[in-house]
This record gives structure tokens, sequence and C-alpha cells, in this order.
């Protein structure tokens, strides 16, 4: 571990699990359930393999990202690993991030105005288990006119976004309709998470937690 994630064990209510990501977003969505976490640094190959569907590729990721974060921190730590990752699907293809203008105004074409889904894997690594949960959701966007498209990526939102929009953000203003969940589209579905939660043994919404509330806001 590093000087900050050293430093983030160092709380009056020891954390319980350890985030293996970089998201602010999963970070705040952890928060706002009241679990305390190290947030840990991994790296994945995140490319898709050749004739791989989408449900593989999130579990295949969420796994090797959490595996990942258990190969960091000591062997006689019983605390668990998060890992999570988040597909964006128009039909058959993967939308990653946009990677310039005409990209991003390439997957808007795919997506304003139909229907896409949205697959965020869990995956939770222990000493001797690993747990893993899939959230699908649908989601519709509704039309969204060229200079809607150009003020939106002017913005910068959608630059580090899978399928180039956040549901949280601006994006917000675009999304018609949503089953299924909400969380699961920002990142991390917190009722499939609490679930794993609770099957390695943590207990959510104990005393320290409601004695001790994690203040929400941006990440130091």
């Amino acid at each position: 571990m590093n000087t900050a994630e050293r430093a983030a064990l160092c709380t009056d209510v020891p954390p319980q699990l350890y985030l293996a990501s970089r998201s602010p977003r999963r970070a705040e969505l952890l928060r706002q359930i009241g679990v305390r976490f190290v947030p840990i640094e991994t790296r994945v190959d995140e490319g898709q393999w050749p004739g791989e569907m989408a449900e593989d590729y999130v579990r295949r990721l969420a796994l090797a990202k959490a595996q990942a974060g258990r190969a960091r921190i000591e062997p006689s730590d019983p605390r668990p690993v998060l890992g999570a990752d988040t597909a964006v699907i128009i039909g058959t293809e993967i939308l990653g991030k946009p990677h310039d203008w005409p990209d991003f105004q390439r997957m808007m074409g795919l997506l304003a105005g139909n229907t896409h889904r949205v697959l965020t894997g869990v995956a939770l690594a222990g000493l001797q288990e690993t747990w893993y949960a899939l959230s699908t959701s649908q989601v519709s966007l509704r039309a969204i006119a060229p200079d809607e498209q150009w003020a939106y990526w002017q913005s910068g939102e959608p630059r580090d976004k899978a399928g180039g929009y956040a549901i949280q953000g601006l994006g917000a203003l675009f999304v018609a309709d949503l089953q299924g969940s909400y969380s699961g589209v920002m990142g991390l579905p917190l009722y499939e998470t609490g679930r794993l939660l609770q099957q390695a043994g943590l207990t959510l919404l104990n005393s320290d937690v409601i004695s001790n509330p994690i203040p929400l806001g941006p990440e130091s």
C-alpha cells in the first residue's frame, strides 16, 4: 500500500474493506451506505476478448480487479477487496469512453432516441472465497440535438464516462426512462453490493455507522 492508502486506515472506525477502483462515483456510493473502505489502485487490461459477450466481459473484469487488489494487501488481512466494472451496450457493441469528439458523436448517434443496456459486475474477493453479482439496467435516452451534443461535450463530463454520458450529472437531462438500478448505471449497484458484503460477513447499518456518519462530498 502507498502512503495515501495507509493514511486512510488511520480513522476512529476501522475500514471494513478495500475498494479496487479509482472511480470517485464508486467511492461516493460506498460512503452513501456508510461503508468504511481503503481505496487501492489496480492495473487491469480492460480490452474485450474476441467474441466475448458483455455479461462475460464485466464478470471477468470485476473479478480481475478484485483479485488484483487482493494481491496488493497483506495475505493475512481478512478484509475483502471490492472490484466492479460497468459496460454500456447498444445492440452487441460495448461502448467505452469516447476517444474524441467524432467518437462521442458516433456514440450519441447510437444511443440518442434509443434504449440501451448498462451492465455492472461486482466482485468481492476474501481470504478463501470470492463472491460475484450482476446488475442489469435498461436506459432510454431522448433525441439529442447537435448543438446539445456539442455543449455537453464541451462541459467535459462525457470524456471519462462509458457510453459518453453520466446519469448523475448533466447527462440526466437526456435520460427519458430507466428500468433497473440507478446506482448500477452510476457504476456500483448498491443492492447487489450490500448483499455481497453481507454474504462475506460484513455488518451494514451497525452502531458505528449510525454514531459516526460519513460526510458525503468530493474525494480529497
